[in-house]
């Protein structure tokens, strides 16, 4: 706070020209680092030349400095390479330049979108020797190789390590728990390999842990249960397998936990109910293979749950409470039962993804929810799901859900309108009342469904369906007049068909 401050007062005294620039200058074995490094780096031909005094009258926008207390002179603080600052922002043949360690006073050091051509190696000392570093950020380098230096875990100051979307290979060296300050790890996006090691549970002041996309192993860590500032944890898309240890569920501040596309084992265990802050729940692609735990409906934080895919079986338990829930997908189970229609009454819910289950019976949601979601809402590929007639005359074709019968007709597959339910008569040869009926409600256990795609031919099809049955009655009584012989089949014919 106290060098804040000073290089604030030295800001202010220069703009009001009290002192003269002149006076604060970047010591020259520091300025002589500085050239290395960027002549390591950008691709910008004499950028020495250029930018002669960094720190005053040339500066460069990726690079900071502050002044120094003893003696007061500027000292390089912060560089940051990338897009934003530079097109391109790096040579083809760019490194890392050892000269770093000729800048003692450098607290951040980002690197984004630099090696993309010729591979870079971290160095296994270099970083390590960078004390006053708090801020390291190497990130989208697909040519940044080998392996996360164990030195790194000497930078006792290091607030931020984001090493993401490399490719990084080896082990998460155990040495990176020693970080006793760091508040964000991010190790996303690189092919690392080997366990998670047990050392992170030391990383008491860690607020966010990304290891996703790599090909990390074993079990997930139940000394992670004691990181109780954790607000992100993120192990998705690794080969993690085993069950969820009960002692994450003490992570009360937990806001995102990802654990999708791994081999993670059901049920979860009743302690997650703990947490009470999260708000993205993920575990797509995971053989759960239990039922969906209750204690879900507790977890009012929540606005996304995803367990795509999971092997859920059962019913959806009550989710009534969750009125900040945005996001739904319990798709690709092997879930029963019908949709609470509680689900359609939630305020926030913007995604429902009930799709490729087993699910049975009416669609309980109202025509202003299903007109709302639009195409968000998906619960294709439920054999025993039908949708009512008052809704099946105006929802979309994507729903691709049946039409219930209910005490509706039926003709190849097309439900006739209830308009047409008027008393058949059957008549004999001479045109005289033979007998009245009248439609009766299905008896048969399975219910009989149409298509939501063939709603809007409803009535075309049955029309159809009468124009071919009268012609039929037509050409059959033609023949019985031209044929005695066919009469008494004619005869059988006719009254079969006005049946039907």
């Amino acid at each position: 706070m106290a060098s804040l401050l000073l290089s604030l007062v030295g800001f202010l005294v220069l703009s009001c020209g009290a002192i003269a620039e002149s006076d604060f200058v970047l010591e020259e074995t520091e300025l002589l680092g500085l050239f290395d490094v960027m002549a390591s780096l950008v691709d910008e031909p004499g950028w020495a030349q250029v930018h002669p005094e960094p720190c005053t009258n040339t500066p460069w926008p990726g690079i900071e400095c502050q002044i120094g207390q003893d003696p007061p002179n500027f000292h390089v603080t912060a560089i940051h390479i990338g897009p934003d600052v530079a097109s391109p922002p790096c040579h083809p043949s760019a490194m890392i330049s050892d000269s770093l360690l000729k800048l003692p006073y450098l607290k951040s050091l980002s690197i984004f979108n630099c090696f993309v051509t010729s591979t870079v190696v971290l160095s296994p000392t270099l970083f390590g020797s960078l004390s006053s570093l708090e801020h390291l950020s190497l990130q989208s380098n697909p040519s940044l190789a080998g392996e996360v230096p164990p030195s790194l875990g000497n930078l006792s100051k290091l607030r931020v390590l984001t090493l993401s979307q490399n490719n990084l290979q080896g082990n998460i060296p155990g040495e990176l728990g020693g970080l006793v300050n760091l508040e964000q790890l991010d190790l996303s996006y690189n092919n690392l390999s080997g366990q998670i090691p047990q050392e992170l549970e030391r990383l008491a002041s860690l607020a966010i842990l990304d290891l996703s996309s790599n090909e990390l192993e074993g079990v997930v860590p139940f000394g992670l249960g004691q990181l109780h500032l954790l607000q992100k944890l993120d192990l998705c898309s690794n080969r993690l397998h085993g069950k969820i240890a009960p002692e994450l569920g003490k992570l009360n501040r937990l806001v995102l936990l990802d654990l999708s596309h791994n081999s993670i084992n059901g049920p979860l265990p009743e302690t997650l109910s703990g947490l009470e802050q999260i708000q993205f729940l993920t575990f797509d692609s995971n053989p759960i293979n239990s039922l969906i735990p209750l204690f879900l409906g507790s977890l009012t934080s929540l606005t996304s749950i995803s367990f795509s895919s999971c092997g859920l079986t059962g019913p959806i338990p009550d989710l009534s409470s969750l009125n900040n829930l945005t996001a739904l997908s319990l798709d690709n189970n092997s879930l029963r039962g019908t949709i609470p229609s509680n689900l359609g009454s939630l305020p926030n819910l913007d995604q429902l993804n009930l799709s490729h289950n087993k699910l049975t019976g009416e669609l309980p949601l109202s025509q202003g929810f299903i007109n709302r979601l639009g195409e968000r809402l998906d619960v294709r590929g439920n054999d025993g799901l039908c949708t009512s007639h008052r809704l099946a005359s105006n929802i979309s074709t994507y729903l691709q859900t049946r039409t219930c019968l209910g005490k509706q007709g039926m003709s190849d597959n097309v439900t006739c309108p209830q308009q047409q339910q008027q008393p058949q008569q059957s008549y004999d040869l001479k045109g005289n009342n033979k007998r009245t009926s009248s439609f009766a409600p299905s008896q048969h256990p399975t219910p009989h469904f149409i298509g939501v795609h063939q709603v809007g031919e409803t009535r075309q099809g049955c029309r159809e369906k009468e124009r071919w049955h009268l012609q039929s009655v037509v050409e059959v009584y033609k023949r019985m007049r031209s044929d005695p012989m066919q009469r008494v089949i004619g005869s059988q014919v006719l009254e079969a068909s006005w049946e039907k």
